[in-house]
């Protein structure tokens, strides 16, 4: 019998207890975001899911691109701004974007006073590769399931 559950309520599931595996000075950007992952819960394995609240002046995540990996929100609370390389979009609940692997760079800011809360699903393919345009770091998704960052020369943090 597994230790799984078959259902659960989103809010009730724990928050994760590294809230990001970006290294410093990019760890501290993510004080304000507060992912809880359902997928694992659930072991899945071939994408992930996170139910994300991002507090007043939050961030998703830097600015960035997969290489393989496509990523999909759909926005439940709040109305946080979605940033792309095309412009800005203030999001509502209801609506939802999708970003295919090697398309186009993104993130949310949430501008508001208010928190925002939305769902986050993406795949797991070995071999991503994350690219940041306005920072120096680079991410590359190891074998083991785990993220390798370093500067964009390559150096290590």
């Amino acid at each position: 019998m597994s230790d799984k559950p078959i259902a659960l309520v989103a809010g009730d599931a724990a928050p994760r207890a590294i809230q990001t595996t970006y290294p410093e000075p990019y760890a501290s950007k993510m004080r304000a975001r507060i992912k809880r992952p359902l997928g694992d819960l659930f072991g899945l394995r071939n994408f992930g899911v996170n139910l994300t609240r991002l507090q007043p002046g939050g961030l998703s995540a830097l600015h960035h691109r997969h290489s393989r990996q496509d990523e999909f929100v759909y926005i439940l609370e709040g109305h946080p701004t979605l940033i792309t390389d095309a412009g800005e979009i203030v999001l509502a609940p209801g609506m939802c974007a999708g970003f295919p692997a090697s398309g186009t760079a993104h993130h949310l800011h949430n501008r508001t006073d208010e928190d925002a809360v939305f769902l986050e699903i993406g795949d797991r393919p070995q071999d991503d590769e994350v690219v940041y345009p306005h920072d120096d770091i680079v991410a590359t998704f190891g074998e083991d399931g785990t993220w390798r960052y370093t500067r964009k020369d390559g150096s290590p943090f």
